[in-house]
């Protein structure tokens, strides 16, 4: 018998994992990983997840979801969080895709590490049944910290698993979790404050600006937002600067056709991208932001080079004085 687990590497899926293996039964597990997650490794896996089906000793299939993800972003069905994060729309499309894989795998069941009302938006009970109907897996979806306090799932009632060794946990103490963790010798785990950027008020802010200006946006905005300082210039014009060299060298790798390139031409400083609309004026506003962020030894102007990012574009130089924190403080976003 095999059931397939959603495992983020957390210490709730982690202990799910861990209670039902106890009872003898095969699991496998997926990750499905998105742009928004802020666990991405360098090999696109979610390394907390690797790391956990490792010490569990179990398979992990990580699905990369970008593009279909997208789109539950900018409509989701049932809304955002407190802040960009679609929970409710984002637990259906993962299960709906973990019942696909379910059927490739032959397994019996779905296990996830669910705590009856861990959290506000997504894991009350009215909430958590919605989810599994819209999902098509009502009865199928078997969450050992709190099974007790749920009606018995299939397996329970077919007696694949044993009821009674399952849990009852409830509310957003962890302490309960934590004292199994160290009855299980579990040290390290990831803890569920992060993991998405959509739940961080600062990408969020950042989103919002780019759903209202540009609401067809694409993977490649939303790997910008993820980058650098940002202003917003006009309706239609927005400039990004990097922090550093690392990400001065990502924002380069990220132009497109008819973006904009500013640099310092005689001091250390950041690179910026200027996209989509870009006149004089703006360019002129963009040198002072730049050379704000700019080391320099006095208050002469700075040389400030700009280039339209297509072939043969000829490199052009305007100097600028550096604006004040007050005059930047209306662009940034």
């Amino acid at each position: 018998m095999k059931a397939l687990a959603l495992l983020s590497g957390g210490l709730d899926s982690i202990l799910a994992v861990r209670l039902i293996l106890e009872q003898g039964i095969d699991v496998e597990a997926v990750n499905f990983l998105t742009i928004f997650c802020d666990c991405m490794h360098k090999e696109n896996n979610c390394l907390s997840a690797k790391l956990a089906a490792d010490k569990l000793g179990i398979k992990l299939q990580i699905f990369e979801v970008n593009e279909e993800y997208l789109e539950i972003v900018k409509k989701p069905k049932y809304g955002y969080g407190s802040q960009m994060n679609p929970c409710i729309d984002c637990r259906i499309f993962m299960l709906k895709k973990a019942r696909q894989y379910m059927k490739q795998v032959g397994a019996e069941f779905i296990v996830t590490g669910e705590v009856l009302n861990e959290r506000p938006m997504s894991q009350r009970l009215p909430v958590l049944k919605l989810i599994e109907r819209e999902a098509d897996l009502q009865g199928l979806i078997v969450r050992p910290l709190s099974a007790k306090l749920f009606e018995p799932t299939i397996p329970e009632k077919k007696g694949l698993i044993e009821r009674e060794k399952l849990l009852a946990i409830s509310g957003r103490s962890r302490k309960p979790q934590i004292f199994l963790a160290r009855k299980y010798h579990i040290t390290d785990y990831a803890w569920p404050a992060g993991g998405c950027l959509l739940a961080d008020p600062g990408f969020s802010g950042r989103l919002r600006d780019l759903m209202r200006y540009v609401p067809d946006f694409t993977l490649n905005d939303v790997k910008l937002l993820k980058l650098g300082r940002h202003f917003r210039l006009t309706d239609k014009a927005k400039l990004i600067v990097g922090r550093n060299a690392k990400e001065n060298e990502m924002i380069l790798s990220l132009g497109r056709e008819n973006d904009y390139f500013f640099y310092p031409l005689d001091a250390k400083g950041p690179i910026a991208l200027g996209r989509v609309e870009f006149n004089s004026d703006l360019i002129h506003l963009s040198g002072g932001i730049i050379a704000r962020y700019c080391d320099k030894e006095n208050n002469l102007p700075l040389k400030i080079v700009y280039k339209k990012n297509l072939p043969y574009e000829k490199e052009q130089i305007w100097e600028d004085f550096a604006l004040s924190d007050l005059e930047i403080k209306r662009f940034i976003i």
